[in-house]
């Protein structure tokens, strides 16, 4: 799902989530086995019945639920920065790691020899089994190929090993560092600050400690500065390890999964934490999702505290935080107000100012619009579609109004009982659905247009149970277009036209074709 002339901020790969069910290991399979590419800049539309899993991948993402499997690789920030454990640990134990690796692809190898030789219903049959060994198998490669790239064929992987654990070392120097300059360049801003208030109000100003917190500051750069330099000179180090394998045969196949992400999935609490300023959310309710008992200045600034954008809530903060109101359509005046002081609409302008606050690069729009009035909902949405060209913010908006998201998206992903069975920009969702469950959504949605040529249809049947879901396609108990091999075989997410993906063994044949 690559378009190669976008960046892609988000790479979600089989991404699992379930929640126990009582004690006979059952469990709710909120989200099962969902893999998309979300690109910087976008609004990626999100849409479904409710009870689809939705919200929950919105939360999964941003890892308030740990997810139960998968990757979420992230590249608005670089590993090197991050320096996360999971690096750390793979490095140390890189020879069992392709050990594990290589067995894992010898076993789905053989399996697949087996299988190819049985006949169709047979293969039906042991489909999951399948599934499952390649699944393996890929995870395997993976924990190493997205570290080390085509390295992973060294014949001796310790030198290699070696030379990464050198570098996570410097790395952790440098995010410690940054970490010190953060501090420091605090200092000097509450600092100049108060100097320049002072010289305003014609009163002294301390010009020298000024000069002071600036020197530490031009000094914890200079180490940077050092640092970076170490790191630039094991990185010339491992660019020419590489150079002697490129002619290796599968140099290239392993090189390709190479990154400088960060799997959110494999990060531990205050590894995450630190990233949480980039990642945030808009919640669906703008009555429950504010504090009552604390002001507006506070809800908005108590996460600029949290991630020491400031010290204290002094009066520069309140700057920044009326700033931001301004940016979301508060007057300053509200400052000092509580919650209950204003309107549906009002509200959700703060939880909004909230999570801009932070100045995030991703986030989760969870049914942002669907608790406030028609007319509300307009206004919302062009304060979203307003700061994301300002701050060129990345959105995933959820929803279930198709009308909404059409309005809003680049792409939209539909979703059925926690899986992704369609995604597709926009306009071509609504023009040319190919899957059966994206058609029976459009065809509910009321129409006043005399001319127009169907009524409006609902979906009949319920939703089966995501602790029990159906074997196959989830849809198929659903689907006027069922086979059998809809019943017995999980159908993969495909491209059938340009950008266009579906999973469906049938896909719908009387969409209109191009050209």
């Amino acid at each position: 799902m690559e378009n190669k002339d976008r960046k892609v901020l988000l790479q979600i790969t089989n991404l699992k989530q379930y929640f126990p069910v009582g004690k006979r290991g059952l469990a709710v399979k909120a989200n099962d086995g969902i893999t998309i590419d979300i690109y910087e800049g976008e609004t990626f539309g999100l849409v479904g019945e409710s009870g689809c899993g939705k919200s929950t991948l919105g939360r999964s993402l941003l890892q308030l639920y740990k997810q139960t499997d998968g990757r979420t690789m992230y590249f608005g920030r670089s590993i090197d920065e991050i320096a996360p454990q999971y690096a750390y640990d793979t490095f140390r134990h890189m020879a069992k790691r392709k050990e594990h690796m290589l067995a894992s692809r010898k076993k789905f190898e053989e399996f697949m020899k087996e299988y190819e030789a049985l006949p169709e219903k047979e293969q039906y049959a042991r489909h999951g089994e399948m599934t499952r060994l390649r699944k393996e198998a890929n995870d395997a490669m993976l924990d190493l190929a997205t570290l080390v790239g085509g390295l992973v064929v060294a014949e001796d992987i310790q030198p290699v090993a070696d030379i990464y654990l050198e570098e996570y070392k410097i790395s952790r120097e440098l995010r410690d560092a940054m970490e010190k300059r953060a501090d420091l360049q605090l200092d000097v801003d509450e600092i100049a600050f108060k100097v320049n208030k002072a010289k305003e109000n014609g009163k002294k100003a301390n010009d020298a400690a000024l000069s002071k917190a600036q020197e530490k500051l031009k000094a914890c750069d200079a180490e940077i500065a050092e640092i970076n330099k170490r790191i630039d000179e094991v990185h010339a180090r491992i660019a020419k390890m590489r150079a002697n394998y490129e002619g290796h045969p599968d140099y290239a196949t392993y090189e390709a999964y190479h990154s400088n992400g960060i799997d959110l999935a494999r990060l531990n609490y205050n590894e995450m934490r630190h990233l949480r300023s980039d990642l945030q959310l808009i919640f669906q309710d703008p009555y429950s999702s504010l504090n009552p008992r604390m002001t507006v200045g506070q809800i908005i600034g108590e996460g600029m505290i949290a991630h020491k954008f400031y010290r204290t809530n002094n009066e520069r903060m309140q700057e920044e935080v009326i700033r931001v109101m301004d940016e979301c359509g508060l007057a300053g005046y509200f400052l000092h107000r509580y919650p209950h002081q204003f309107s549906g609409g009002q509200r959700q302008r703060i939880g909004i100012a909230r999570a801009l606050a932070l100045r995030p690069k991703f986030v989760v729009c969870d049914e942002a619009v669907s608790a406030l009035d028609v007319s509300i909902q307009a206004q919302i949405i062009n304060l979203l579609l307003e700061l994301k060209e300002k701050q060129n913010l990345t959105y995933m908006f959820i929803t279930h109004d198709l009308s909404v998201v059409k309005y809003i998206s680049d792409r939209i992903g539909v979703m059925y009982l926690g899986n992704m069975v369609e995604l597709a920009p926009a306009d071509d969702i609504f023009a040319h659905p190919l899957h059966p469950y994206t058609e029976a959504l459009l065809n509910a949605i009321p129409t006043t247009d005399e001319d127009a040529s169907r009524n409006p249809e609902i979906l009949e049947g319920d939703i089966p149970s995501p602790v029990n879901p159906p074997k196959g396609c989830k849809f198929h108990t659903r689907c006027k277009y069922c086979t059998e091999i809809c019943k017995q075989v999980v159908p993969e997410l495909q491209e059938l036209r340009p950008n266009h993906f579906v999973a469906c063994h049938h896909a719908l044949e009387n969409s209109p074709k191009e050209g």
